[in-house]
């Protein structure tokens, strides 16, 4: 099992960006794929995006694409997530998680999950 741990969230005013980190620990991460996702106040948890560990390979929704950039140091079994130009529709818990295949996109296909990291933007 893959241990997962967030760091990076807090509060910033539209426009602005945020970098998230996701320490990844235990089992080998390079069979993995990662992912990012959301979840705000009465909403269903969202998926932002992902990365294939090995290979790098990466996709997003169309909500976040080209605003927001998932990258992965094999070297510090660490993902980030590049969020720029927020938007206070971004405000959400973010969690990083960990799958067994790629690509997937629901939350209940991922395998293991960090503790999430709150995300505010002001407007």
């Amino acid at each position: 099992q893959v241990q997962l741990v967030e760091s990076g969230g807090g509060l910033v005013q539209a426009g602005g960006s945020l970098r998230l980190s996701c320490a990844a620990s235990g089992r080998t991460i390079s069979t993995y794929a990662m992912g990012w996702f959301r979840q705000a106040p009465g909403k269903e948890r969202e998926f932002v995006a992902a990365i294939r560990w090995s290979g790098g390979s990466t996709y997003y929704p169309d909500s976040v694409k080209g605003r927001f950039t998932i990258s992965r140091d094999s070297a510090k079994n660490t993902m980030y997530l590049q969020m720029n130009s927020l938007k206070p529709e971004d405000t959400a818990v973010y969690y990083c998680a960990a799958a067994s295949r790629w690509l997937v996109t629901a939350a209940r296909l991922y395998d293991a999950w960090g503790q999430g990291t709150q995300v505010t933007v002001s407007s």
